[in-house]
Formats: C-alpha cells, sequence, structure tokens
C-alpha cells in the first residue's frame, strides 16, 4: 500500500494545496496558515455576536463561524454581516450547518464561506447497521448528489467557498455499515461530497477530518491526502482541529497533540482549537501552534527516509522489550528532571505527584506520581517512596556504595567500565550518526535510550533514528527527552506536545522526561509533570485521569457549558480512566461524544438526556438533578468509585 501523505519524514516541507478564497482573505497555496474559532452567543442575539465577533478578531481570528442550524439564524446573519461591516470589521463569516440544507444555501447567499457535515447534510442517524449491494450503494450516492448540488450551484453562482468537514462521531449510518467506524469512514464521508463537487467544476473546498481522539484525527487526515492523490483529486486546503478537546490544560495538551502533528507533517492550512472557553481565548493558543513552524525553515540536515515501517494511518505501538519497567507492555514511564536543583527536598516531590504525610511519616501518590527522578550529579539524600526511583550521573553512580536501587544515566560510552545489572540509562544525541550507539545497544539488553535532539525539527531526527533501530532489530525501549527554555504555561504545554504527540500518535515511545533549561521551581516541575502525564492521555498510551469530551459551546448550546463542565468534574475528576460527553446540544450529542462512556446532553431549555455510550438512558432530566443522575448512571454500570 502506498503510505505517502507529506511532502518529507525528515525535514519540514509544508503541503502546496489549491488556493481557495475566502472573503478576500486567501487560504492555501503560499498563504500563511490562518487561525480561526466560532461565536457561542445565540444566533438570533445579532449584537451579542457582533460583539463577541470583535473581541475575537481582536485576538487573532482571520475567519469567524456561526451556526445556522435553521432558516431564521441563516437569515438573521445578513443582520450580522451588516452591522460588522457598519462597525469597521470585514472578517469572513462561515455558517455552520448541519441538518438543514435549506439554511445551508440561504446562507451561502449571505456569507463567504460555509461548512456542511457531510455526516448528516442529507442523511438522519438512526445508528441503524444496514446490508447494501452495489446497487442500492450508487441509488444512496445518487440521492446525496440530487440533495446536495443546489447548493453547489448557489456556491458557485455567488463565489462562495465551502468547508466539508467530517467529524468521527456523526458518520452517517450508511458509511458506518460500509466502512466501519474508522478513518477510513471518514474519508469516504468526505470523498462523496468532493467527487460531486468536482464533477461540478466547483473547487473553492477547505476538508476536515475531526475527531475528539488525536490519534483517529491525524490517522484520517493523513490517509484523506494520500486518498485525493491516490485519486488525482484537487490538493484542497486542510482545516485543522480536534473536536471537544475540553477545557483548561486538557484542552490545550489534546488539541496540540493532533494539530501540532499534523501541521509538523506540513498539513494544514486554517487551524481552529475548540476549548470550552471564551472564543476569544482560543486564536492565541492555535496563533502558538503556528508561530513555532517559522524556526524550522532553517534546520539541521536530516538524513532521508525512503521507506518507513510504520504504517501512518493505523496505530500500532513499536515493538520493545521489557527491561526493568519500561517497554513491553509498560504504559509509558514519567521521567521528573531535578538535575537543576541544587538540593532535592520531599517539598519538590509533591509538584511531580509525591506527597510526604510528616503526622503518618509516610508518602502517598495520586495519579500523576512521577515514575523516574533524574537528580543528576546531587543524589536524593533521604529515602523515596516506593513508587519512586532515582537516576543520576554515570560518573557518580559508579562511585555509589549501594548501587542497586539507583541507576546510572551514561553520556560517554567511552568512560563506562561497568554497568548497573538490571537498569541503564543511555542519553543519546539523535542528531550524531546511529552507528555510534547501534553496537552497544545490541551488546547491552538492559538499556534504555533517552533521545535528546537540538535540531530545530527535533520529531523528525528522533523519527530517523527509532527508525533506524528498527532497521536493525534493536528493540531498546525508548524516552523523549524534551528541553525548553523559559515558556508561558501555554506555549509549554503546546510545545511539548507537539513534539511528543508527534512521535507517540505513530507507537514510538516508551516514556516522557521534560526538562527547564534553567532551573525550575516548584510551580514549573508541576506543570512540566501534569503535562507529560497529559500528553500520553491525549495519545492514548497512558490514561491517568478522567477524560471529558466537552464540545467548546456556540450558539446552539442550552446551557452554560464552561459551569457545567466545571460542576461535573467536580464530583466526577477521580474516575481514572472514565470518559465523560458534555455536549450543549443534540447537534453535538451521541454523534460527536462516539468516544465517551456516558453522555449529558442539553436537549431542551432546563433539559438533559443522558446516555451510556450512543444510547439514551434517561431523556428531559431537569437540569437542577442531572449531575446526581448521571452519577447514579456512572454507579449502575459499575464504573464509580468514592473519592
Amino acid at each position: 500500500m502506498d503510505h505517502k501523505y507529506c511532502n518529507s519524514l525528515t525535514s519540514y516541507s509544508r503541503r502546496k494545496t489549491r488556493e481557495v478564497n475566502i472573503g478576500g482573505i486567501p487560504i492555501g497555496g503560499d498563504n500563511p496558515i490562518r487561525v480561526q474559532s466560532m461565536t457561542t452567543v445565540d444566533t438570533m442575539d445579532t449584537m451579542g455576536t457582533v460583539e463577541q465577533t470583535l473581541r475575537m478578531v481582536d485576538s487573532g481570528c482571520e475567519y469567524v463561524r456561526i451556526t445556522a442550524p435553521s432558516m431564521k439564524e441563516a437569515q438573521n446573519l445578513e443582520n450580522i454581516k451588516n452591522e460588522l461591516v457598519k462597525r469597521g470589521c470585514n472578517v469572513p463569516l462561515v455558517a455552520d450547518i448541519h441538518f438543514t440544507p435549506n439554511a445551508a444555501e440561504l446562507a451561502a447567499t449571505i456569507v463567504e464561506k460555509v461548512r456542511v457535515n457531510p455526516g448528516n447534510y442529507a442523511d438522519k442517524k438512526r445508528f441503524e447497521e444496514i446490508e447494501y449491494t452495489d446497487e442500492t450503494y450508487a441509488s444512496e450516492l445518487q440521492r446525496i448528489e440530487d440533495k446536495f448540488s443546489p447548493l453547489v450551484e448557489i456556491c458557485k453562482a455567488n463565489g462562495t467557498a465551502m468547508r466539508i468537514g467530517t467529524n468521527h462521531g456523526s458518520l452517517s449510518d450508511r458509511i458506518m455499515s460500509r466502512y466501519g467506524d474508522t478513518p477510513l469512514g471518514m474519508v469516504e464521508s468526505a470523498l462523496e461530497f468532493i467527487r460531486i463537487c468536482e464533477k461540478m467544476d466547483y473547487k473553492d473546498l477547505v476538508i476536515s477530518m475531526k475527531s475528539s481522539n488525536p490519534q483517529v484525527m491525524v490517522q484520517a487526515y493523513r490517509l484523506l491526502v494520500n486518498k485525493l492523490d491516490l485519486e488525482g483529486l484537487e490538493p484542497y486546503p486542510l482545516h485543522l482541529g480536534v473536536t471537544e478537546a475540553g477545557e483548561a490544560e486538557d484542552g490545550r495538551i489534546k488539541s496540540a497533540v493532533g494539530i501540532g502533528t499534523l501541521l509538523e507533517d506540513g498539513l494544514g492550512d486554517t487551524v481552529r482549537v475548540s476549548l470550552t472557553e471564551e472564543p476569544e481565548v482560543e486564536a492565541p493558543v492555535a496563533q502558538i501552534m503556528v508561530d513555532r513552524l517559522e524556526r524550522k525553515s532553517v534546520q539541521q540536515p536530516i538524513e532521508q527516509i525512503n521507506v518507513s515501517p510504520i504504517n501512518p494511518f493505523d496505530y500500532s505501538r513499536r515493538s520493545s522489550r521489557e527491561t526493568g519497567n519500561f517497554g513491553g507492555k509498560n504504559v509509558p514511564r514519567v521521567v521528573a528532571d531535578l538535575s537543576k536543583l541544587n538540593d532535592v527536598s520531599v517539598k519538590y516531590l509533591k509538584s511531580i505527584g509525591h506527597f510526604y504525610l510528616p503526622e503518618l511519616d509516610k508518602w502517598s501518590m495520586n495519579d500523576t506520581g512521577a515514575d523516574y527522578v533524574y537528580s543528576g550529579s546531587t543524589p536524593v539524600t533521604f529515602m523515596l517512596p516506593n513508587g519512586l526511583k532515582e537516576i543520576v550521573d554515570y560518573f557518580v553512580w559508579k562511585d555509589l556504595d549501594n548501587t542497586q536501587s539507583i541507576y546510572p544515566l551514561i553520556t560517554d560510552l567511552q568512560e563506562v567500565k561497568e554497568v548497573h545489572n538490571e537498569l541503564n540509562f543511555i542519553l543519546i544525541d539523535t542528531d550524531v550518526k546511529a552507528e555510534d550507539y547501534l553496537d552497544w545497544l545490541k551488546k547491552h539488553s538492559n538499556s534504555v535510550a533517552i533521545l535528546n535532539t537540538e535540531n530545530t525539527h527535533g520529531t523528525a531526527s528522533i523519527r530517523r533514528f527509532i527508525l533506524e533501530l528498527i532497521d536493525n532489530g534493536i528493540d531498546v525501549p525508548v524516552v523523549f527527552n524534551q528541553s525548553y527554555p523559559s515558556l508561558t504555561s501555554d506555549e509549554l504545554m503546546i510545545h511539548a506536545s507537539t513534539d511528543a504527540g508527534t512521535l507517540l500518535v505513530d507507537g514510538m515511545g516508551d516514556g516522557l522526561m521534560i526538562s527547564s533549561t534553567e532551573t525550575p521551581d516548584l510551580d514549573t516541575l508541576k506543570l512540566y509533570n501534569q503535562t507529560a502525564f497529559g500528553i500520553l492521555q491525549a495519545a492514548r498510551t497512558r490514561i491517568t485521569k478522567t477524560e471529558y469530551i466537552s464540545c467548546p459551546s456556540c450558539g446552539r448550546t442550552l446551557f452554560d457549558l464552561q459551569e457545567t463542565t466545571a460542576m461535573i468534574r467536580k464530583r466526577t475528576d477521580h474516575l481514572k480512566g472514565v470518559k465523560i460527553g458534555i455536549m450543549g446540544c443534540i447537534v453535538n450529542g451521541p454523534g460527536e461524544m462516539a468516544d465517551a462512556d456516558f453522555g449529558y446532553v442539553g436537549s431542551g431549555k432546563g433539559k438533559i438526556t443522558l446516555y451510556k455510550g450512543r444510547e439514551v438512558v434517561k431523556r428531559g432530566v431537569p437540569s437542577e438533578n442531572a449531575l446526581d443522575e448521571l452519577i447514579d448512571l456512572i454507579k449502575d454500570n459499575g464504573m464509580w468509585v468514592e473519592p
């Protein structure tokens, strides 16, 4: 199978796409990567939507999306647009359409772009499995063309662009029946609509493949590019986003793992970060992802990868041998870097999830307790808790009286006289030729490689080294060591999540160590530790906490999403591994939260519908009782534990 999806696996090169004009701000081609967001005010509130749009534009939005779930909202887009123009704002507007073709057709005469979801534009989702013959499937495609082609004609006549936006959670029953709940199903859902557009000679398209699971999202975008090329279709611009990413650090990390990975691949022409926060917060976060690409314009050359054994469209973890508690079937480990501290005291361990209780003279650990500490040249002077192990520099380790419970970090192979009989860490500069390390790793089966790079395209350097290991049959576990200067918390989360996430979603990596180039304080250590665990959770490689799949709110939302999400989180954030979907309306209900174990969905003013997976359990629950009933539902299904 042809696995090509990007220009190069070793040098940053942005995919050249067709240029599409959207209200005088073109996307794709040689244009910069654009940043956008979506309003959350009721679309019928003209002045509220206008004021929010102006705040979004001030924060960096280049396109603003507004929901138009029915004809009345579509018509009111004209009032919104006129008021914006009166205020001197000509930002291109995008109408967000789901179930209502007539609203899309009207909106296409008013705004610069319409977004349609191929999963529900011409289909009603009933979660039915249907057997199709080739003939009946072809008749379904004709039905879709009949329903969709009027919108295409209107867009052609008005110079209106269109986004064909597939969502993993809202694939039609027809697609699900033939292709399943897969990246391929997502791609085929969009291709059906793209083929109709090309047949009608309409090519002002932008395509998206969104999922709340970054792993699935990355695979779908890559496969889309591959399929477009194989079919000889136009290289359409890509709109990148992770749906229902959530709030705070979870939303930022999950978005960066998905969006950042694709940007590293050179894919993506516009970005939207979906946070359960005010929409003007989203653009600055997205801009950090885009801005970090500037440093890749100058990069140290990396040896070309001609053929990769890794399937970019299907997740499979790299096979590594079990060494200590690394590799094999172990979850990836987190190493906390304390090496720049002059004296490691008990208070620093609290920042990495280990708490000393003096009144009981014992330790406790939370779900994000680091597995190892690297103390460098200054070993810890007190007894560490049982769940935590120590790594020191080799030249210190070799002179210790007790070398069994502490492990060495080797930086110079030439100086090694003896090694630990259980576990040794080898710091490897992946910018150096792999041959310098391969023989040593072959001879020492009890090694874990800690990979480091100074290359501005560091993920490519580490990827190339890991592929060298695979090619040489070396199954040593690998840990990514990422080092950063002083950054804001948003910058740190996005940079680290992109760097590690790019590799983790391809099944590479048995551990993660995030380091500071400066002496870290307690807050920095805590941020680095929580970010490391957050990255592993977002990449679906180590689940350590409750996951919330919450939409970013829009004009359809039937309750205060930020307040409700905080309320649900307060009562349920101890449920490790449980996924809870929190959706503002039925549009983002059973489909968008398809990956969730339980769902809390707005179904009317003051009314909530509760789901177990995709199945409705209770309808019309008063909002004041809904959280208690959600908890009862979790208990009934045996997934509740007392906090």
